[in-house]
């Protein structure tokens, strides 16, 4: 799709330190969509870890981050209710499902932006409030979306390790650039399944740079059962909170999300959006928020199974992350490209590797049984 961009849209862009030859990259970044852009979203990252063609249909996969419980019943109820009425936009869909997040955030509506998944809103702030001269601040290792869109239009990075109890590190971020544009804090972190304090999070936006926005990606946090930042938003504060369907609600090929925040903060980056959103991503998103069970359950069921594998991976010796959410990180003592080719020979595609910890690989929580098999598998190729 060929996108020319508005007069008032390259104005902000020369003003915050793009040049004119900035513009096809960014136009093209605004007019592709998610699945065009090889930085855009969880999907397209997960495709580092795969090889090209058919994955084989028997075998596990725990590399991306999904939920293999699916939607809940409540959701696919309301989806399966909802498509033969497909031929029409509904978009009372979407304020209804707007509406209901809101309510449950103690937010007003106009606070919450609705998307199909939270990758659109992610890579948007990334344009509205990054450039050469406002750097894109993140942690290392960290979810690399961002930051590929960031360099993919000429913004500057600037990546900060994480401590040594695997948070954010928010002094340091505070400090790394006087200009800084975004902030962001994926928490629990990606890859690494951690949090970091609420305490600290407050922190970061009291002493933040003046100007710049702190992202807060809440993707993983019902998973966690952690403190939200919702109230943050509340409180009219430089924040954008994500949220997505596609973990714990288990809605990644549904396409299902938010962004909550301030309204002019929204508005600054709905002129780098476009399109109705899908009815069924909606509407089983709206049935999942109504649930009173969904969350508690699958969180129970998701941490259950992810210290099965901890317990399995102590009684070994192996090295891991401690992590809170539906993946970790597991150090495999050799550069880790080489354990996810071995583990892809025994048909378990499991996730991908970070340079700043080349020693380590991402696995995915997946169900126990497709767990028992990566076990398996885990200590044929490490013997």
């Amino acid at each position: 799709m060929n996108i020319e961009l508005r007069a008032e849209q390259k104005r902000d862009l020369l003003r915050r330190g793009f040049s004119r030859r900035h513009f096809g990259r960014i136009a093209s970044m605004i007019g592709a969509g998610a699945a065009a852009l090889p930085f855009y979203n969880e999907p397209a990252l997960a495709q580092l870890s795969a090889v090209r063609g058919n994955i084989p249909p028997d075998a596990v996969r725990i590399n991306a981050n999904e939920n293999p419980l699916g939607p809940a019943p409540e959701a696919a109820a309301a989806i399966h209710a909802i498509v033969q009425r497909g031929g029409r936009y509904l978009y009372e869909e979407t304020f209804g499902f707007q509406e209901t997040m809101a309510e449950l955030e103690g937010l007003k509506p106009g606070y919450v932006q609705p998307y199909a998944g939270s990758s659109a809103p992610l890579h948007q702030a990334v344009l509205a409030f990054t450039s050469p001269d406002k750097p894109f601040v993140t942690a290392d290792p960290g979810y690399e979306a961002g930051e590929r869109a960031a360099r993919f239009i000429g913004a500057k990075v600037i990546s900060v390790p994480l401590t040594k109890t695997y948070a954010h590190d928010v002094k340091a971020m505070a400090a790394a650039s006087p200009s800084a544009g975004l902030i962001y804090i994926c928490n629990p972190n990606n890859p690494t399944g951690t949090l970091t304090p609420k305490a600290d999070i407050e922190w970061l936006v009291a002493n933040k740079p003046a100007g710049s926005v702190v992202m807060i990606d809440e993707a993983y946090i019902h998973i966690a059962g952690a403190p939200m930042c919702s109230d943050l938003v509340a409180q009219d504060k430089d924040v954008i909170i994500l949220r997505t369907f596609s973990k714990i609600y288990g809605m990644a090929g549904l396409r299902a999300g938010a962004a909550l925040a301030r309204p002019d903060l929204l508005k600054k980056i709905a002129p780098y959006s476009s399109g109705a959103l899908p009815v069924t991503g909606m509407a089983g998103a709206t049935a999942s928020l109504k649930s009173k069970t969904l969350v508690p359950e699958r969180r129970k069921i998701i941490a259950n199974v992810r210290e099965d594998v901890f317990s399995f991976l102590d009684q070994h010796g192996f090295k891991y992350v401690p992590s809170v959410s539906n993946k970790f990180m597991v150090d495999v003592g050799r550069p880790g490209g080489q354990i996810v080719e071995a583990m892809r020979n025994e048909k378990i595609y499991i996730g991908r590797v970070w340079p700043s910890w080349p020693t380590y690989v991402r696995v995915s929580i997946g169900t126990q049984e497709e767990m028992n098999k990566f076990k398996s598998a885990f200590l044929k190729v490490m013997a």
